[in-house]
């Protein structure tokens, strides 16, 4: 599938901002089974320079800045992305290991657990304690396989929580989304991270799109009129696996990646420091096409 992607940002402020500095992560990554084709910015006002960097995470960034004054900021992104066919479906299982078996390997090859530490360890939006692992104790048990743990784990989330748009910020702790079983994919994805992590095991936080219009015949899935979330859970044996939990499916062609990290503060879509006081309102527009 071909998509075009367009990503529009506005920021009214209530009083004129004179300085502002920000960093960009909206650039589809370039994947195995994904091709970012084209992709370009045009921020208004124009700042005298964008300049392209690539993160830790091997995601493609962009900062600019501004220095006069403004009560409107807009950034409007555009890509044209091709999601290759995926080689696996609801039933694929990549790999029988344990769940048993893929902890002891990941605490004991200690290569291993150095390049992925960092998606093992709290993080600062995942934390976890005793609520949070015994949620997901039923999900996780040493004789299944891992995949199947992560599956089982993904399926409760979207069972027991209902997704409630505007409901949370991107400050609402996950001990406050377990609490009253509401949310939206941002924190279904910490959720599970969370979960994952509190067992042993590695995993990351995936944000991107799902296209706007389903299929003839099916149903529209939840977050695809926004930017979406998911997570992607290091298998023994296979490799980085993605899994989302707001809809309880293996993310297929019409999931879009544009960025990794341990989690949201790794990867938001726009984030910067503004020189200025008073209040302001932000409204984000998504168009995932098909071409």
């Amino acid at each position: 599938m071909k998509y075009k992607l367009i990503h529009k940002t506005e920021y009214q402020y209530a009083e004129a901002v004179n300085n502002y500095h920000s960093l960009l992560c909206l650039t589809p990554r370039v994947l195995p089974n994904q091709l970012c084709q084209d992709f370009s910015v045009r921020i208004t006002p124009e700042p005298a320079q964008i300049n392209e960097r690539v993160d830790f995470y091997g995601n493609t960034t962009h900062y600019f800045s501004l220095h006069s004054p403004h009560k409107t900021l807009t950034v409007l992104t555009s890509s044209f992305v091709e999601r290759l066919p995926e080689s696996t479906g609801p039933m694929f299982m990549p790999s029988s290991v344990t769940a048993g078996d893929a902890r002891q390997r990941l605490s004991g090859e200690r290569l291993l657990k150095i390049s992925l530490l960092e998606y093992m360890l709290p993080s600062p939006q995942v934390k976890w304690d005793a609520d949070i692992r015994a949620f997901a104790s039923e999900c996780f048990h040493d004789e299944w396989p891992l995949y199947k743990c992560i599956e089982a784990l993904c399926r409760k989330i979207y069972t027991e929580f209902d997704f409630v748009p505007d409901f949370t910020t991107v400050h609402t702790p996950i001990k406050e989304v377990l609490a009253v079983r509401k949310g939206v994919c941002q924190d279904f994805s910490h959720l599970a991270i969370a979960c994952i992590r509190s067992f042993g095991f590695a995993a990351r936080y995936v944000s991107g799109y799902l296209e706007t219009l389903p299929p003839p015949g099916r149903p529209k899935l939840q977050g695809s009129d926004a930017s979406h979330a998911w997570i992607s859970v290091y298998i023994p044996d296979y490799g980085w696996c993605d899994f989302d939990p707001t809809n309880n499916i293996i993310p297929g062609e019409r999931h879009i990646v544009t960025a990794w990290g341990r989690d949201y503060s790794d990867v938001p879509p726009l984030k910067g420091i503004i020189f200025s006081y008073g209040k302001h309102t932000l409204t984000v527009e998504v168009d995932v096409i098909p071409v």
